[in-house]
């Protein structure tokens, strides 16, 4: 699978076999996607690569530790690989042409207002507990 940010100055590729999505509904996610989530899917940093742009990526830091990187030119989230593990975060808005389904939502709890959140897939009230556990299923299509 491809992507690349608004402007395309950032771009990658990932060639690993994608079970699902996942969308969190945090208000950080929502602050960070201006919308009522973000959609994501977690990857092995072996299976990522950057294509170009990576001297167009800024960084910010929350206290908290939630890091956000966006391209310094448009705007856009870009990947970015999880703190302290050999995974990478994918915004699969920058990705186009992929056919794959949301099958869990994180963060349920704190879901805007005027968000509806489907019936169906998995569904964690917050971040799920073990997250080693929840990036290993998810991986492996069980969550």
């Amino acid at each position: 699978m491809n992507g690349s940010c608004n402007c395309s100055a950032v771009s990658f590729v990932v060639n690993a076999k994608i079970n699902g999505l996942y969308q969190c509904h945090c208000k950080l996610c929502q602050k960070q996607s201006g919308s009522t989530s973000n959609t994501a899917v977690i990857v092995p940093s072996s299976t990522f690569t950057w294509v170009s742009g990576q001297d167009s990526i800024s960084r910010w830091e929350k206290d908290s530790g939630f890091t956000s990187h966006f391209c310094k030119i448009c705007g856009c989230p870009v990947p970015n690989k999880l703190k302290g593990t050999d995974f990478y975060w994918i915004p699969m808005g920058l990705v186009s042409n992929f056919e794959v389904s949301v099958t869990t939502h994180i963060c349920c709890h704190s879901k805007a207002s005027w968000d509806v959140i489907p019936k169906t897939g998995e569904h964690f009230e917050g971040m799920p507990e073990d997250l080693d556990s929840f990036i290993s299923g998810f991986q492996n299509g069980e969550v």
